[in-house]
């Protein structure tokens, strides 16, 4: 390895997301070299705009329709399996509508609901309780 080698390409997914990079010397006694750069605050507050499949209003009652007994007739495990998936993402792709998921609620998974998260919230503070000696260890297992 050359010893004067220079960094010459930053890869990023969004344009003007990295600035100011600057190499910064040696690790130990290696080649390898710190690199420091900004991460620019315009390109951050961008907004997601990620789809994802909204599973409580799917329709899954294009698989009814399929004639089973023909469709995996004389079949093995395999190649039936592989029928089963082709019709069930087919029907996944046509019945499921998908909903634009954006703010908080993008680094969250679609399963993770109101429900379920006061649920964890009340499991955290008997569990606090219970460390601090005002909840007793029975009540927090039945939270649990």
């Amino acid at each position: 390895m050359s010893s004067n080698a220079m960094l010459d390409l930053v890869l990023t997914n969004k344009k003007g997301l990295v600035g100011n990079v600057k190499l910064k010397g040696s690790l130990g006694c290696c080649d390898h070299e710190m690199v420091e750069f900004k991460i620019l605050r315009a390109a951050r507050r961008v907004h997601s705009k990620l789809a994802t499949l909204d599973f409580r209003r799917a329709d899954f009652g294009l698989l009814c329709r399929i004639p089973w007994d023909k469709a995996l007739e004389a079949r093995g495990a395999q190649d039936s399996w592989l029928i089963f998936k082709h019709h069930l993402l087919q029907a996944q792709e046509r019945c499921t509508p998908a909903k634009r998921k954006s703010g908080k609620n993008a680094r969250r998974p679609a399963w993770m609901n109101k429900e379920l998260l006061d649920k964890l919230k009340h499991k955290k503070e008997a569990y606090r309780g219970w460390k601090q000696g005002q909840v007793a260890w029975g009540e927090y297992r039945g939270i649990v």
